[in-house]
């Protein structure tokens, strides 16, 4: 009863997870609950939206061209690569899946082509893409500064950095829950900020961001953990780009936007139409299968064949997964394997009973001795999964992870759902 309890759950977890954002039932209107919360300074947010990937949706096409005449011939090369690298990891904390990024070479003229998924806020975009914040720690000159040019470098920057990380206030100051950066230096970051407050005890240090001034706090005490926060009227939208454009660094070379288009899915809807349907068909084919073949068995099998669905999608939504034709295909794949164990135990349960095993034995039996295959067949595809993830790009990755969940929720409910559908039908 335990297990199918947690079956039960699951699938009502499930269920509010993939329901629409809202729905009418009669005059009440419900609407699906977001995930977000606060833990340990830190914000967890889902807005529980599936990610569509550019062949499905479109998105925004964006070219660069690189200024490298400030740069020789033979580091050319490995400064656009560096460039490209870096875009890529500040369009990901941007919570953009699966970027389209190339790079291409016009003439003498160094290009860094930029796709992105369903993105909305293109500036937002196209500044955290081309800017870094450039961080600038000040000490005050004069008793009482008052403009920006009252203070003086300390050496003390945005090189010095480890870690940026969007943090909230604590207390019960009317500050209270406001979003605001906070930054944990290097070694050496840390013994400059140590001197740097020992010797302005009851003085103000400001903080320059892109040589504006952000906030001038006076100094209580020395500060030797090399921990800092920057605090202002940010949102945490505000918050979450400045911490991304701190932690990416500076761009090996200077870039600029020279085109900008919206691009619509490369598939077009009649063929992604095509392909649910497609998907459709095969799922209900499987199902009418399982049941010619193997009865009431095949029906519980097909349940637990909805289970799988259920919980394969919730997961892709939480992660969240940006979702591709290639990464419907793997989770169809996957729905093709989780009906494989099924039969490998049925066949099993088949032969204990022609061996005269009573039923509940044969039952257990089944499921005992077709586990050895299942964990090696599922094991092997995981391998080549795990291989296609780490040396693809692209809609490759985008399969090979929606295989792996496909095939981690299979062997769940394939062994525990399916087994405890059986023992609840067959316990008499």
């Amino acid at each position: 009863m335990r297990q199918l309890l947690t079956i039960l759950i699951l699938v009502i977890i499930s269920s509010i997870v993939l329901m629409p954002p809202a729905f009418a039932i009669g005059s009440l209107t419900l609407y699906r609950p977001r995930i977000d919360f606060s833990l340990a300074g830190k914000r967890f947010y889902r807005d529980l939206e599936l990610k569509l990937g550019l062949d499905l949706q479109g998105g925004t096409h964006l070219v660069y061209q690189a200024d490298t005449s400030q740069i020789s011939d033979s580091d050319t090369s490995k400064s656009i690569d560096a460039a490209r690298a870096n875009i890529e990891r500040r369009i990901n904390s941007l919570g953009v899946a699966e970027p389209i990024i190339q790079t291409s070479k016009v003439g003498n003229d160094y290009r860094l082509i930029v796709e992105l998924a369903g993105i909305k806020d293109i500036n937002q975009a196209i500044q955290t893409i081309g800017q870094t914040a450039q961080l600038d720690f000040r000490e005050s000159r004069v008793a009482t500064p008052s403009a920006a040019t009252d203070f003086l470098p300390t050496g003390l920057t945005g090189a010095d950095l480890r870690l940026a990380q969007v943090q909230f206030n604590s207390g019960t100051q009317q500050a209270a829950g406001q979003p605001v950066v906070g930054l944990e230096f290097t070694p050496e970051g840390t013994k400059k900020f140590s001197d740097i407050t020992s010797r302005n005890i009851g003085r103000q240090v400001a903080i320059f961001l892109d040589d504006q001034l952000v906030m001038n706090p006076v100094v209580q005490n020395a500060i030797t953990d090399g921990r800092a926060v920057i605090s202002g009227s940010f949102t945490i939208d505000d918050a979450k780009r400045l911490t991304i454009q701190l932690n990416a660094g500076a761009l090996p070379l200077p870039i600029k936007i020279i085109e900008q288009r919206n691009v619509g899915a490369t598939l077009g809807s009649q063929s992604i139409t095509k392909s649910l349907v497609a998907g459709g068909v095969g799922l209900v084919i499987i199902c009418l299968f399982m049941f010619i073949n193997y009865g009431l068995k095949g029906l519980l099998a097909d349940i637990a064949l909805v289970v799988y669905i259920l919980i394969s999608l919730t997961i892709i939504k939480l992660i969240p997964v940006t979702l591709t034709l290639a990464g419907i295909a793997g989770l169809i794949l996957s729905i093709g394997m989780a009906v494989d164990a099924n039969i490998l135990i049925f066949e099993r349960i088949k032969e204990e009973l022609r061996w005269g095993r009573p039923l509940t034995a044969a039952l257990e039996l089944g499921f005992h001795r077709a586990w050895n295959s299942i964990r090696d067949s599922n094991i092997s595809s995981l391998i080549t999964a795990g291989i296609l993830f780490w040396f693809g790009s692209g809609p490759v990755r985008g399969f090979a992870l929606t295989l792996t969940v496909g095939i981690l929720v299979s062997l769940f409910t394939s062994i525990n759902v399916t087994k405890s559908l059986l023992r609840l039908v067959y316990r008499k």
